[in-house]
């Protein structure tokens, strides 16, 4: 059984991908990416292991049978949960729905998700719950919105403190994990 101990960061990319590509560097689902890469790289303390980091990278001109899909299979199966970035310009790309099929459906993972769109913890529920405009957002990606209630999902408002306090609960890592149900900051 592998070491999991990694975060999978699943996020939106207009397709075919560069990281050196300036346009995939001002996507915001893709900023909100490397900001926690940031944040890790300012502070070591910062509970983010990129399971990114962890096999060989891979370029949009390879397979996606033979080379693309395997290496996320990977980075998955090392890895103790997602953290899902979830905004209004993600789209339902073949890469995210594979992530979250896989990593739901068959590795059991807990998903954190954090919208770049919402800062504040009321930004994401009120005392009725989880605000429609979040759950709109959840049929960005039919694959999540399916699968989502298999697991543990954490709604998190795109704040530093609030992103590194998920981070640390061990309800959302998947040898630990809490009662399947979608969780949020109370109000």
């Amino acid at each position: 059984m592998p070491y999991r101990n990694g975060n999978y960061c699943a996020f939106y990319v207009s397709e075919p991908f560069s990281e050196s590509n300036l346009g995939a560097s001002s996507t915001k689902d893709f900023v909100t990416y490397n900001l926690l890469r940031a944040w890790k790289a300012a502070d070591s303390t910062f509970p983010f292991i990129d399971s990114h980091e962890k096999n060989y990278n891979v370029r949009d001109g390879s397979d996606w049978e033979k080379t693309l899909k395997p290496r996320l299979h990977q980075r998955l199966d090392n890895s103790k949960n997602i953290i899902l970035v979830l905004s209004s310009i993600t789209k339902n790309s073949r890469a995210l729905r594979e992530e979250i099929d896989y990593g739901i459906n068959t590795k059991g993972l807990p998903v954190i998700v954090i919208y770049p769109d919402y800062s504040e913890k009321s930004d994401i529920a009120s005392a009725n719950g989880i605000k429609k405009q979040v759950k709109d957002l959840w049929d960005l990606l039919p694959k999540f919105r399916d699968s989502m209630s298999s697991v543990a999902t954490f709604h998190v408002p795109y704040k530093k403190n609030l992103i590194r306090s998920a981070l640390n609960d061990t309800d959302f890592m998947v040898n630990t994990m809490g009662k399947a149900s979608a969780y949020y900051y109370s109000i």
